[in-house]
């Protein structure tokens, strides 16, 4: 904008001077008369262009030099305001905050750095634990900077816990439509506060607006969505938000635990068992399979011939191992319960094996073995090595 007015003055001066050497070089030079107070007064237009331009000249130079040092107490002040943010927030990057506080104060008096001054004074607050002080910041925007005010704002909630005070934040008039920083932590919140179905919704914008690197992304729909399926709140609820999950996700072993959980504890038996073996079928997980000899309800000898099968191919798994003897106890066979347990003691001490035939030697009426099994559960949870009988 400073070139473009620059430009317009030198234009502008060119054409005066040309207009005034035309005037000079031809023979009639104009003639201008100003009648004031009785007294004719009779100059030539040429003089009196030029004597109006140094009129104009002495003008300005006298309110330039009039305003000098007015000019250079601003400057400096701007300087110093600078100078201060920069210094402050390198004091809060290095957790200096009481330092970092005195500085950032003196930021606040330049207009441009306000934003990011008092937003990081309000963070030093919080983190020197001064809840009222980073809230009076806050409030001091007022009307001023709303998108920024509303992100330092749910910045502040989240981190004490409060998502719902990070939504009534984001969700002020004033701070609409959010950027980028404002939609991730809206999304946050929402998951946070039990709404992650909602927060699953706002994937399509952040990526939209790239808000989140593509790894924080795919974790957050990983994460968000398996919430979600936690969340429903009858079968139908479940159905919906299972369709909505691309089917790559619905073989991801988080997404399919959440699944067959709530699918299980709804009374769908049947889809809680097909949705651990379909992902485990596309891309085995340990966890996976031990949570699959787990489940409260299904077809016991189903979940049984299927993990046999699977131990043809992951004869090492320690978690297969556990799920069978989880399995045979249900069906009260306590010697192939026994044999799957130790099975799964050899391959990982500090399994859950131990406590397993804890249980299976309860179960069969072996108190002294089941103490035995469960002091060595703790002995191995220290990493001490088993008693032996």
């Amino acid at each position: 904008m400073t070139l473009f007015r620059n430009l317009l003055l030198w234009i502008a001066l060119a054409v005066i001077g040309a207009g005034l050497a035309w005037m000079l070089v031809g023979g009639d030079h104009g003639q201008v008369l100003v009648r004031y107070g009785g007294y004719d007064y009779r100059t030539t237009l040429v003089n009196a262009i030029a004597i109006t331009l140094a009129v104009i000249l002495v003008l300005w130079l006298a309110w330039w030099l009039l305003s000098l040092p007015f000019r250079t107490w601003h400057e400096r002040r701007d300087q110093r305001a600078r100078a201060s943010l920069g210094d402050g927030l390198e004091a809060l990057h290095q957790g200096r905050y009481a330092q970092a506080d005195k500085l950032l104060a003196r930021a606040l008096e330049e207009p441009h750095a306000e934003a990011a001054a008092r937003v990081a004074v309000a963070h030093a607050a919080h983190a020197r634990g001064d809840a009222v002080r980073a809230r009076s910041e806050l409030d001091g925007f007022g009307e001023r900077h709303p998108a920024s005010r509303a992100i330092a704002a749910a910045e502040l909630a989240l981190a004490d816990g409060k998502p719902t005070e990070a939504l009534v934040a984001l969700d002020a008039p004033a701070a609409q439509p959010l950027p980028p920083r404002g939609l991730a932590l809206r999304a946050e919140a929402l998951a946070t506060s039990g709404q992650a179905a909602q927060a699953y919704e706002l994937l399509g914008a952040l990526r939209q607006q790239q808000a989140l690197p593509e790894a924080a992304l795919s974790a957050c729909e990983t994460r968000w969505g398996a919430a979600s399926l936690r969340e429903a709140e009858d079968s139908n609820a479940l159905a919906n938000r299972w369709e909505t999950l691309p089917k790559a996700l619905r073989t991801q072993p988080e997404i399919a635990a959440a699944y067959a959980d709530r699918a299980a504890a709804l009374g769908w038996d049947e889809a809680a068992t097909k949705s651990l073996e379909r992902a485990l079928e596309t891309s085995w997980d340990d966890t996976l399979a031990e949570r699959y000899g787990t489940l409260p309800t299904g077809d016991l000898a189903h979940r049984t011939a299927a993990c046999e099968r699977w131990l043809t191919r992951h004869p090492d798994s320690a978690a297969l191992a556990l799920a069978l003897s989880r399995l045979w106890a249900a069906q009260q066979d306590w010697e192939r319960a026994e044999d799957y347990a130790r099975r799964a003691i050899e391959r990982d001490p500090r399994g859950g094996g131990w406590e397993q035939l804890g249980h299976i030697r309860t179960a069969s009426g072996d108190e002294p073995g089941a103490r035995q099994a469960y002091a060595n559960a703790l002995r191995a949870s220290r990493g001490e090595p088993a008693l032996t009988s």
